[in-house]
């Protein structure tokens, strides 16, 4: 009778032991941002509390959520739980990156530190993370020096890139150069780093606005026409071509198809405001001559911003 009664116990577990996701499979759902992601993961918070890997995931899914504060508080968790992985130090610098914008300069101060020594510890523990190289990169240029800032530090992770990753490298290269304001040299950089990757999101974008502000006008035009073909729902490839069009005057129905496209998409975080693309909608319809229609481009630019000069300066010109 208890073999029996032990047969049908496990044979009725079978279903939910078969459901429960692994950590692979939460991670592969969480970066494709598959809706199966979140509740995977809040099973394995039950079932693995004391597991940093879990924490860890917990706190990227908080990140994609736009929700750095409780990130920060997972993150806390899983480097507590796992003092040696790597990851989990690397993800707490993230989440402290992404809050470290919405706080005032006070909690800013305080914040810096922990954020790089979190960048720091991961590359101790794993030197082959190198976006946590890149991140590094970006903090040393940004903060000043009494939070501890330094370009030659900044240098020096660059330098470690291109031994280690020589196209992360080449756009360490074109980050140094674009602060030291040589757009000619970080046209270039950030160039070589999208030719060697063309995957890559960030360097196909740090390409295409270098471009732009080397005024290489073929070549971002080239760039972002390739991607909003291959993808129509980028928007932010549809904003930029827009605005090659805009800033150049070349290019002028592309830019124009391609800002109303974007206007159309709904608005994701980190995506220029629908004020900035109507802004930008009316300067290519103005280079076009068509003023009754750059009017009401700008006058809606205005709606999402009053009171902003630029807006008002364009709408006065026409």
């Amino acid at each position: 009778m208890r073999a029996s009664l032990l047969a049908l116990t496990l044979l009725l577990a079978l279903p939910f032991a078969a459901s429960a996701a692994t950590v692979a499979e939460a991670t592969a759902w969480l970066v494709a941002k598959d809706a199966r992601a979140a509740p995977a993961i809040t099973a394995l918070l039950k079932a693995q509390p004391r597991s940093a890997d879990v924490h860890v995931l917990h706190a990227r899914l908080l990140l994609q959520q736009r929700e750095p504060e409780d990130a920060i508080e997972a993150a806390e968790r899983a480097v507590a739980l796992g003092p040696v992985n790597a990851q989990a130090h690397y993800w707490l610098g993230n989440a402290l990156g992404q809050r470290i914008g919405q706080v005032n300069m006070l909690r800013q101060a305080s914040m810096a530190p922990k954020l790089r020594e979190a960048f720091e510890r991961a590359l101790e523990l794993d030197p082959a993370i190198h976006e946590a190289r890149l991140n590094l990169i970006e903090f040393y240029l940004q903060a000043p020096s009494f939070a501890g800032g330094s370009v030659d530090k900044a240098r020096a992770h660059a330098a470690e890139l291109v031994r280690r990753d020589p196209p992360r490298g080449h756009y360490a290269a074109g980050r140094l150069a674009q602060h030291a304001e040589d757009l000619p040299a970080a046209a270039k950089a950030y160039g070589a780093a999208y030719r060697a990757r063309p995957d890559n999101t960030n360097f196909r974008m740090a390409a295409g606005t270098a471009w732009q502000a080397a005024q290489q006008w073929d070549e971002a035009f080239a760039l972002y026409q390739a991607w909003t073909k291959e993808d129509p729902a980028a928007a932010g490839a549809q904003y930029q071509l827009g605005r090659t069009a805009a800033l150049s005057g070349r290019f002028l129905p592309e830019g124009e198809a391609a800002l109303r496209r974007y206007l159309a998409l709904p608005l994701a975080p980190g995506q220029p405001p629908h004020h900035h693309a109507w802004y930008r909608l009316g300067q290519v319809q103005a280079h076009a001559g068509k003023k009754d229609a750059a009017r009401v481009s700008f006058q809606n630019a205005l709606k999402g911003e009053p009171g902003n000069d630029d807006f008002e300066a364009a709408l006065s010109a026409l």
